[in-house]
């Protein structure tokens, strides 16, 4: 029975998700018809115009959209998993803060470079390159902290403490920075999912598929640890390794993510929990697909907002993610008896 009922759910999932592409691609500033858009997407293109908008541009935003949304409803599941904790997230490590880091560095640190040299690095390429490196660095940082400690909440508190000290280290920054160079890094921190073009997608999409299938490699070991690390053991889990696993595929997905797209809050903490009260299970056989789609989705109607459609204006969608995150999270703490681990 409940093979059946997970069956029409990811059927369900499948649908809603088919029709978030739809809506998103459909909202923007420039009003295309519905009739027109499906042409387009068959080939059949009338005009120009509104084919290069589909294209180059919505089409590009719609699946950076999946990309963020389900690479981070899987880091989260991953860290709530490994870290058995309801309330982890994929940045609780620290390694989004190292990816502001990276952007800061670059983007405030004119001030420690002559203003021609510091205006030719500055471009969207070069925010992505040094914000990956940023939360590459954190990320090492952090596995080789786990190489020396076995508990794994003394991980956790150590990778908090990794992200204050890079928080602090962006705050000097902002400090000694001019109004025009804060301006920039604060755009970027409002997050934003159009602003890659099709190679960029390609490349963000090989690191979520990666990050992904470490995820997928780890599934029994997940199960496992939902009962705890002692029984992990005993069912022949090599913990270390595990461990290391995890935190890889956690954080690649939220590293490589952040550096894309910035940082975007709440879609991984909620997903997991979401993903869970419509599955009513712990399997991550089963949360891990769900998740992915539940996370796509989301992420979809969020930019769907953002867009305002009709308008011009586009809203920051780190501000739409938490607007709508920030109740779940509060109906999750309601409901903090309903979540086992």
């Amino acid at each position: 029975m409940r093979t059946t009922s997970n069956r029409y759910s990811f059927l369900l999932l499948g649908t809603a998700l088919l029709c978030s592409v739809l809506l998103n691609v459909s909202l923007g500033s420039v009003n295309i018809p519905f009739k027109a858009l499906l042409n387009i997407l068959s080939g059949e293109a009338s005009n120009e115009s509104w084919s290069y908008i589909i294209w180059d541009y919505r089409l590009p935003k719609a699946f950076t959209a999946i990309l963020v949304g389900s690479g981070l409803g899987i880091s989260g599941l991953l860290m709530q998993t490994l870290f058995r904790n309801p309330l982890a997230g994929p940045f609780v490590l620290g390694i989004s803060s190292g990816a502001s880091l990276g952007a800061a560095l670059l983007l405030l640190g004119g001030t420690l470079l002559s203003g021609g040299i510091a205006f030719y690095l500055v471009n969207d390429l070069t925010v992505i390159i040094a914000a990956s490196i940023g939360s590459f660095v954190v990320l090492f940082a952090v596995i080789l902290v786990a190489t020396r400690i076995r508990d794994t909440m003394a991980l956790l508190i150590i990778g908090l403490m990794f992200g204050s000290i890079t928080a602090a280290m962006v705050s000097v920054l902002s400090y000694f920075s001019s109004a025009e160079q804060l301006q920039q890094f604060i755009f970027w921190s409002f997050g934003s999912v159009g602003n890659l073009n099709w190679n960029q997608v390609a490349l963000l999409s090989g690191i979520v598929i990666l990050g992904t299938f470490l995820g997928v490699l780890s599934i029994k070991a997940l199960n496992a640890l939902l009962l705890g690390e002692h029984y992990a053991q005993s069912m022949g889990i090599r913990l270390k390794k595990t461990r290391y696993l995890i935190l890889a595929a956690a954080g690649l997905l939220a590293g490589g993510i952040t550096a894309f797209a910035g940082p975007i809050a709440f879609v991984g903490l909620a997903v997991p929990h979401l993903a869970r009260q419509l599955f009513n299970t712990n399997d991550h056989k089963t949360l891990i697909p769900a998740v992915f789609l539940y996370g796509a989705i989301l992420m979809l109607l969020c930019d769907a907002v953002a867009q305002l459609p009709g308008s011009a204006s586009v809203l920051p969608i780190n501000a739409i993610t938490s607007i709508i995150g920030a109740p779940v999270v509060i109906w999750l703490l309601l409901r903090k008896r309903n979540i086992v681990f």
